[in-house]
């Protein structure tokens, strides 16, 4: 389906026998043409891909692999001044893609808890108004790797040990569902009352309504925890079917898990498929590449991919045989140079 938007939301008299299915936390499969009431999916058109980067500025990525980005990354942190995270999507005629991250700088700025309790209210209500001002499609990846210790929200640390109830995937669940009903918007009172049938505290705004930005919701995992333990097994994070949009996962060269990402796609059948992050690491691999988008091309659901040039050691320049086996694989005209409505802005 394309930009497929569903403006309806769930009447209250079905809430409470709803709030089973949205709160579970095995996914459940679903037809990729019947998105789910408050979903938003800003799919490509039928049998096309979006292809991305995460990287300032976009002409070092575009020079490289010869295509335009029709997706622009940001890494968002926690409590970033609003105003700047959507201009250079904008600039460079793109939608706009969000990792958030809770940490600001070395310091965590929020716990999953903090996020579930309402203390990250206010800045994500001032998100939502800045994506909604924006008039862009953005794909937010809350808190991805959520499985991953090296990043600050994760429930354990790397030696295996619990960071404790604050940081635990129940909290991390709860803080998604309640950053997804702000990043929706709406009715306040509407929201409210999801959020007390969660066991949630109401919104902390004076607000009515809150806006409706073009978002979707991107659950990002890696496909096996680290440490690789059962309590950092993905689907333990997993927020529940209506809370997700699209599903998918970082993929680097140096880890070439391919079985583990098999196993993955299969067991969240009906979502749009995402590499949020994909790179070259330790060493030119132009096999991986060819690879990587043969394992694209044989999965349907694979609708988008964004590669992280954002960090030196990513960079295209240093993998030159890489950077042209991307090249070639991105000349087919499934990869989308441009995301629609920017396609007329580029004369595209």
């Amino acid at each position: 389906m394309s930009d497929s938007r569903t403006g309806k939301r769930y009447r209250l008299a079905l809430l409470a026998a709803c709030l089973a299915a949205l709160c579970a936390g095995a996914p459940a499969a679903f037809g990729a043409g019947t998105p789910l009431p408050g979903r938003q999916l800003f799919t490509p058109p039928a049998g096309r891909v979006f292809q991305g980067v995460a990287t300032k500025p976009v002409s070092a990525y575009s020079g490289e692999v010869g295509k335009h980005p029709a997706v622009y990354q940001e890494f968002v942190a926690w409590g970033q001044w609003l105003p700047g995270i959507t201009a250079d999507a904008t600039a460079n005629r793109a939608r706009l893609m969000m990792e958030i991250t809770t940490a600001f700088g070395s310091h965590n700025v929020i716990s999953p808890q903090g996020i579930a309790d309402g203390q990250g209210d206010g800045w994500l209500i001032g998100l939502a108004q800045h994506l909604f001002d924006s008039r862009n499609v953005t794909y937010v990846r809350l808190m991805a790797e959520m499985n991953n210790c090296n990043n600050p929200y994760a429930a354990y640390n790397c030696d295996g040990s619990s960071r404790g109830p604050a940081y635990s995937a129940a909290q991390f669940k709860q803080a998604w569902r309640r950053a997804t009903l702000i990043l929706r918007g709406g009715s306040v009172s509407a929201i409210d009352a999801r959020l007390r049938a969660l066991r949630l505290p109401a919104l902390r705004t004076s607000a009515a309504t809150l806006p409706s930005p073009q978002v979707a919701m991107l659950w990002v995992p890696m496909v096996g925890g680290n440490p690789n333990i059962p309590a950092l097994e993905p689907g333990a994070y997993f927020p529940g079917r209506s809370w997700v949009d699209w599903v998918g996962t970082d993929f680097y060269s140096r880890y070439p898990n391919w079985s583990g990402l098999a196993s993955f796609y299969a067991a969240y059948p009906g979502y749009p498929f995402v590499f949020g992050e994909y790179a070259i690491w330790d060493g030119d691999n132009p096999g991986w590449v060819r690879s990587l988008f043969s394992w694209v091309n044989s999965h349907r659901r694979t609708q988008m991919l964004v590669y992280n040039d954002a960090s030196a050691e990513f960079w295209l320049s240093h993998f030159p045989a890489s950077a042209a086996a991307l090249r070639a694989a991105l000349a087919n005209p499934r990869f989308l140079a441009y995301a629609p409505g920017w396609a007329a802005a580029a004369g595209g």
